[in-house]
Formats: structure tokens, sequence, C-alpha cells
């Protein structure tokens, strides 16, 4: 085992809460500062650690996937710029509720919950009133709170932080980082998809592929060394008809392309596709952690394109102002340019058109007999300038659809159906 596994071995065996520095790492293990702190660095990544400002780094506990409703006390510190006043070892708790406090004990005690957090200003019988009810506190107004709090939130283990805003930003700051928070959680990763791990050693012979196609009727495997990293990987199209005993390793096709755990599923849509890839090795540091196919891929993008949003990105606060409609068996989107839409200039930019055109155009293609596609290229090639609170028409052409690959011609007109814009989109239709 190196001394970099030794040291993540030894972090993760330390309890949730524990607060973690070079120094102490590197005496404890006799090890380098360097060492340690690559080490630190890479448990950060990996999810075994946090470094919380005037705290510093602590051992939390691994989330492998994070619920859409909560955040950490840290996270919140973080958000509204907060100060921690008392009950530091449960900064690392989670919390999935926010009450203002803005009513009378008596009235308040119904709304706290655990894993609650209580804004409130100064007012100590409301705090005491939280952290005697498992509730995290934050006081707005940057004002401080008594010995007595600071104590029975220690006691508690749980934070009373105190920020300099008032509630009406702090509650502006926790929703918008609880957006983006939805936004990132709708993103489909590979390691919501991938499957459990399934490999060949690079010395093991065709014999015992063979074996192994016929007990788990699966064709194509990655091929790992003995320390599990990946060097290449099998497929029946590699086989040449070569006897029984010749190792999987003189047949396999070397440097695959790789994915790690954290790729958005679209971007492996995209890579499988263009390169013709029916299985895709998931690492990490090289090492196999998983699989994933093709027709993995395009259940999930399947399976998204049926959910509802959970936020609002760019695309979705430009696409609300428009509505779909069929003449003579056209797709129409029809709207008016919204302010969110404009430049400096007062018209339409040019990035929010061609992200308007490009965007319908992929819908056109993928409402197509519900087609998966992954774009190759988009071209703009006339745009003129457009004012807010413009009428506009969208109607995506398209004009060539063969086995892989597809175009369609985006053209935008106003009220007097004069051409606004014209955009070509080239895309590759992904199929199982």
């Amino acid at each position: 085992m190196s001394k970099n596994d030794l040291i993540i071995k030894y972090i993760k065996s330390l309890e949730v809460g524990s607060r973690i520095s070079v120094r102490t790492v590197a005496s404890a293990l006799s090890v380098s500062d360097g060492t340690a702190y690559r080490a630190i660095k890479e448990c950060d990544s990996l999810g075994y650690v946090t470094t919380i400002p005037r705290v510093g780094t602590v051992r939390i506990e691994k989330v492998e996937k994070k619920s859409i409703e909560t955040l950490t006390y840290a996270e919140v510190v973080n958000i509204v710029d907060g100060t921690i006043l008392g009950g530091k070892s449960g900064i690392h708790k989670t919390l999935d509720k926010f009450v203002i406090g803005a009513m009378t004990e008596d009235a308040m005690i119904k709304y706290i919950t655990l894993n609650c957090l209580v804004i409130v200003g100064n007012r100590t019988e409301a705090q005491k009133l939280a952290l005697e009810n498992n509730s995290g506190v934050l006081i707005t107004g940057g004002f401080n709170c008594s010995e007595e709090i600071k104590t029975l939130a220690d006691s508690k283990c749980l934070p009373i932080i105190s920020s300099t805003y008032d509630t009406f930003t702090i509650a502006s700051l926790i929703n918008k980082a609880l957006s983006e928070s939805l936004i990132k959680k709708d993103i489909l990763l590979v390691e919501d998809i991938m499957e459990e791990v399934y490999s060949l050693n690079i010395d093991d012979t065709v014999g015992k592929w063979k074996k192994l196609i016929s007990e788990t009727k699966h064709e194509r495997y990655p091929v790992v060394d003995d320390a599990n990293k990946v060097v290449g990987i099998i497929t029946l199209k590699d086989y040449d008809g070569t006897n029984d005993s010749t190792k999987i390793g003189k047949i396999m096709i070397k440097n695959p392309i790789m994915l790690t755990k954290n790729t958005t599923v679209a971007y492996a849509a995209h890579v499988m596709g263009w390169e013709g890839i029916e299985i895709c090795p998931v690492v990490e540091g090289r090492k196999l952690i998983g699989v994933i196919t093709r027709q993995d891929v395009i259940k999930a993008l399947q399976y998204r394109a049926k959910q509802p949003q959970y936020g609002e990105t760019m695309d979705e606060l430009v696409l609300k102002n428009f509505s779909i409609s069929i003449e003579n068996g056209v797709i129409l989107y029809k709207g008016k340019i919204a302010p969110q839409m404009l430049d400096d200039m007062g018209t339409a930019s040019w990035s929010s058109m061609n992200m308007l055109m490009s965007t319908v155009g992929i819908m056109s293609i993928r409402q197509k007999n519900n087609l998966n596609v992954s774009v190759d290229s988009i071209t703009t090639y006339y745009m003129r300038p457009v004012q807010v609170d413009s009428y506009i028409t969208i109607i995506p052409d398209i004009f060539d659809m063969g086995r892989s690959f597809c175009k369609v011609e985006v053209n935008m007109v106003n009220v007097k159906g004069n051409i606004l814009a014209k955009s070509l989109i080239s895309a590759k239709i992904l199929r199982k």
C-alpha cells in the first residue's frame, strides 16, 4: 500500500467531526508535509473531508448522493458569510427545513422540527427554544448571543451562526443556493447509471472470456492489470479466431476511452455515439469502479426527458416565453423577445438568439420519432437585430435524416414573415 493510500485509510478511520491538519497527519504517520497535503486534498475531492472557513479541515460523512432538499450547516455558513458562535462540532450536520422566527415563542414551537434551521434576530428566548428542540440557529443583523446560548449549542452539538445580512437577504441567498442545488441534482451523471464491475485480467485467456460470455451473456469486458487499473477492452469485434489459450492482453484494444463517475451522461452519449463505442469503463484514478453501455445512456436520456424540471436553467428562462403549435404538419415555436435576452444595445443578444434557435432545433430532432441525438455542430449564418417584446416564430426544418446523422435548418421570422435569423444544425443519431 502506498503512502497516499495509507493516509486516506487513516483519515477515513477518524470520527466524523474530527479536525484534520497537514502537520497532525504527517506526524501521526511519519510522512512529509507535502505527502500529507496531497492526500488530504484527494480526500476532499472524494468527499471524506471539507474545509470550513474559520474552522479548518473537518472529517465528514461521505454522502454518495445528496438529497436535493438538504444542505449542511457548513454550506450555510459559506452562503451567508457567517461566523460560528457555538456548536462547532455539529457543523457537518445536514438540515432540510428553514424557519424564520418572526412570531412569538408559543407560535414558533409548532414549526420547529429536527434538522431545522431557525433564522432569528437578537431574541435570546427564541434562540434557546430552537436549540432545546434540536434545531440550529442563524442570527441576523450580526448580533452576538449570550454565553448561556453558546454553552447550550456546544452541549447539543448544534451550530449557532451569526451573519451581518438582514433576514430577507439571508432567505434570498439560501433560496438561490437551493435552486442551484436542484438544477445540479437534475443533471444525470455517469455514477447514476453505471453498472456493477465485471472485468477480465490481462493474463486471462480467451477460453475464460468465452466461458464468461456464456454465463453472463455479456460480450464486452474491460481488461485490468493486477492493480485493477484499466489497460484495455475486449469485444467480439476484436476476436480474430485465435485459440482458447491465447491471453486477452494480445487481442484487446489498448488505451480505451474512459469516463469518470462525475462525467455527465450527455457528454458520455456524445463520446460513445461519435466513437461508436458500445461499452465504456468508469474509473477513479484509472482504477475500474464500473461500466456503462450505450443502452444505459440512451435509457437514461429517455428517462430524463420525461422528468419535470426542479430548477430554472437559462434555456428554460428563455423558452418559457414560447409556445408550440403545429400548422400544416410543421412544428412552430411562437413567442416574444424577453428582457433577459437583451444586450447592452437594447436588442436581442447574439448569444441568446443563437441559444434559442439551437435549442428549438435540437428539440425538433428529438421529437422526430423519439430520437436521441448528440449535437455535432451548429452554424448561424444570418441574424438581424430584434427589439424587446417583438413577436417571433421559429420554424425548424429537418431536411436530411440518415441512419447515423441528421441535419435541420432553423429559421426565425417576424410577424410579417421576414427572415430574422437562419441556423444549420448537424447531429448524430444515437441508436441502441
